[in-house]
């Protein structure tokens, strides 16, 4: 295959994973909450930013994430949360890129969790910093057992997915 032939294949697929990420954030921000305690979701989305990780590059699964938040908050009408999703976005970004080489594939779903957590860690600090109250921070234990939760099955998602793509053959662009 010609490079202008699979850099269009790539860009295609990205293109592809990217609305499957953002039709999955639609949904899930019109679906009833899982809890009454605010702010606490699952962010399914995740499995496919996960999956670029491995899958694509960094780089790529960057684009991925800001293109998914952006359009996503437009979409669902949840403009307001867009700082909190870019933010807890962008710290767990950072820090899974910066694990990635220590989590192999069958480790994906703690590299997940650690995201998770980082991703409430960033939300967080904006909300205190947003609304200048500190209390805020005493709403982080019920974050990070959510997000614990939520990145574990996420990640053992996305793990579950990659395992699956690479026995059908299906490989890393």
């Amino acid at each position: 295959m010609s490079g202008r032939s699979s850099g269009t294949l790539r860009l295609t697929n990205l293109a592809l994973l990217t609305t499957v990420a953002l039709i999955i954030f639609v949904i899930e921000a019109n679906l009833p909450p899982l809890t009454s305690i605010p702010g606490i979701k699952m962010g399914l989305a995740n499995i496919v930013t996960l999956s670029v990780f491995y899958l694509f590059s960094q780089k790529d699964a960057l684009m991925v994430l800001l293109v998914r938040v952006i359009l996503g908050a437009l979409a669902s009408g949840q403009i307001m949360t867009l700082p909190y999703s870019l933010s807890g976005g962008l710290l767990c970004f950072c820090v899974c890129a910066l694990l990635l080489p220590l989590f192999p594939l069958k480790r994906l779903w703690l590299l997940s969790v650690i995201g998770a957590i980082f991703h409430n860690i960033g939300q967080i600090i904006v909300a205190v910093v947003l609304t200048g109250t500190p209390e805020i921070i005493w709403y982080l234990p019920v974050l990070l057992i959510s997000g614990t939760i939520s990145g574990f099955f996420t990640g053992y998602a996305a793990q579950s997915l990659l395992i699956h793509m690479d026995l059908l053959k299906i490989k890393k662009q």
